[in-house]
């Protein structure tokens, strides 16, 4: 058990939170939610021991491990992918490596030898034997094949970085496992594991994620930050959610009626006050009107933005064909033979973990890479919008955000440009921004808001939601259930492409392409996913062999 007792914390003047008081117990998972900047991320790190409270302090079961996932990429760059994952419990790894120096010593000592004897036998009684195996089994799960588990760290890419980091917070069953945005940088076969592995984990995890269908799988509890203070739910994010707006209802009703009650005892005052006969019923009613007081109902400091794609000219029939499309990048061939041909209902999801393959793709059909060989045709009556996965070249200047977008619009006005930031949520002096300065969410708001000023009927999309808030999922989400044209997108977060999707596309690590006319969850019950988790499995049998 992990637990926060009279928490404040300050930055500067201004209290990111104020007394909290809450107890995460063994055997659960809790959600932390909350706004972008409500500060889940600074509460998870005073759990952690790694910011101090102002106020306060935090409590955990004398002898009970904690781990969590660390943010810093780099940190472990010199050392194997293996070690790092066995780092998760730091006194097996010192226990393995000071045996591993004692052993390798030519004068091996009467000393040394005693040394090693207790070495061992507490490396047994932490099942040391099996910790090999056992990190192994976590990498396997997250998609990293068996030849890279030895590889130095700064040789993987960053994806599987993030896998090896995920990979030592979850290694050796600590007692709390703290987890901040564990699906970022996963595939979703990664994802499903880790959601399998989360709801069979037995102790205690607080995890913060914008994914809602993986906060809906393994959470059994949400813990939701707004205003400084954090109020616990029983039950997962779709509960919280039904929880809260119920509870706001029931204030607001509430209120309603002693706003009636109110309205009634002024008006018996105000008439029968000066009638003697009726004084004291009115000095009665004086006090009852005394007691009422209405209950503070607090809007949510969560914003949504206002995300709408609407087509300039309706889509016709022919609207994109594509014919044996290949392309070879560094010696590896990334598509082989690709063919579709899509309808004017088309919204297709590209998934599976082939990610360069999906962004590669994406770019052949935007016409910013030349296949290798292939055609594809755009039919006369579409138009693109695109949605870059790195838009770092985008925002390499000193435009403001409304100079940036007024760029992209066919109506040069400002006030027209500013009504698309304004759905965005860029109020104010935020228009003056320089574009090079926004943060992740902000430049992904100023990419959809281009994306809407286009009113593009094709729309192109790879990993919008990354750097995104579930307020901001949510209303892009929503946005493309909406939309009247075609839509391409790759994403991580399962509900977004489960109910947007009905068409899915993957393109397999040869290359070849999977194209399926279903939803995202018939897919993962077809045929073709047995048959990928077949080869899955026996390839890792004859790993294991």
């Amino acid at each position: 058990m992990i637990s926060a007792n009279n928490v404040t914390y300050r930055v500067g003047k201004k209290a990111l939170f104020e007394d909290v008081n809450i107890k995460f117990t063994e055997g659960h998972c809790y959600g932390l939610i909350g706004a972008n900047g409500a500060g889940k991320s600074t509460f998870l790190k005073i759990l952690s021991g790694q910011l101090e409270t102002t106020k306060g302090d935090i409590s955990m079961t004398p002898g009970q491990r904690l781990s969590f996932l660390e943010q810093d990429h780099f940190k472990y760059d010199e050392y194997p992918a293996m070690d790092v994952v066995i780092m998760g419990n730091e006194r097996l790894y010192q226990i393995m490596k000071e045996k591993d120096a004692i052993y390798a010593k030519e004068d091996f000592t009467e000393e040394d030898g005693i040394r090693a004897s207790e070495l061992e036998a507490e490396f047994a009684e932490m099942d040391g034997w099996e910790a090999e195996s056992d990190a192994a089994m976590l990498l396997n799960g997250l998609g990293i094949d068996t030849e890279y588990h030895n590889a130095i760290m700064k040789n993987l890419g960053g994806n599987e970085k993030v896998k090896v980091l995920l990979a030592k917070a979850l290694f050796g069953s600590p007692d709390v496992l703290l987890l901040d945005e564990p699906t970022n940088h996963l595939d979703l076969d990664a994802i499903a594991w880790l959601e399998e592995f989360l709801i069979n984990f037995e102790n205690t995890v607080i995890v913060v994620s914008h994914d809602r269908y993986f906060l809906n799988k393994v959470c059994t509890y949400t813990a939701d930050i707004d205003y400084g203070k954090i109020q616990l739910y029983a039950g997962n994010y779709d509960f919280w959610f039904e929880s809260s707006q119920l509870l706001i209802r029931q204030m607001k009703e509430a209120n309603k009626k002693k706003e009636e009650k109110i309205k009634e005892l002024q008006e018996f005052i105000s008439r029968f006050s000066a009638n003697a006969s009726k004084s004291k019923q009115a000095t009665s009613r004086k006090r009852a009107l005394e007691k009422i007081e209405l209950d503070e109902i607090k809007p949510s400091s969560r914003k949504y933005p206002y995300i709408d794609f609407r087509p300039e000219r309706e889509i016709g029939n022919e609207v994109l064909a594509v014919e044996g499309l290949s392309k070879t990048i560094d010696g590896e061939k990334i598509l082989d033979n690709i063919s579709f041909i899509l309808g004017h209902d088309d919204k297709v999801a590209f998934v599976g973990g082939n990610e360069l393959a999906k962004t590669t793709l994406f770019q052949i059909l935007m016409g910013e890479l030349e296949p290798d060989a292939g055609t594809y045709k755009w039919g006369v009556t579409t138009s693109q919008a695109y949605f870059p996965k790195d838009s770092t070249e985008e925002f390499d200047n000193d435009l403001t955000i409304v100079e940036w977008l007024t760029g992209y619009s066919a109506i040069k006005d400002v006030t027209y440009v500013r009504g698309f930031l304004g759905r965005m949520l860029f109020a104010g002096e935020d228009g003056v921004k320089k574009v090079k300065v926004l943060s992740g969410g902000e430049k992904v708001r100023c990419l959809l808001s281009k994306m809407m000023i286009s009113c593009a009927n094709c729309l192109i999309l790879d990993e919008p939601t990354n750097h995104l808030d579930m307020e901001s999922i949510t209303a892009l989400n929503n946005g493309l259930i909406k939309f009247s044209g075609v839509a391409l997108f790759s994403c991580h977060d399962h509900q977004f492409v489960q109910t947007t999707a009905n068409r899915i596309m993957e393109i397999l690590p040869d290359g070849s392409l999977i194209d399926k006319m279903t939803t995202y969850d018939e897919y993962l019950e077809s045929d073709e996913m047995a048959r990928k988790r077949t080869v899955y499995t026996a390839q890792k049998e004859e790993d294991d062999n």
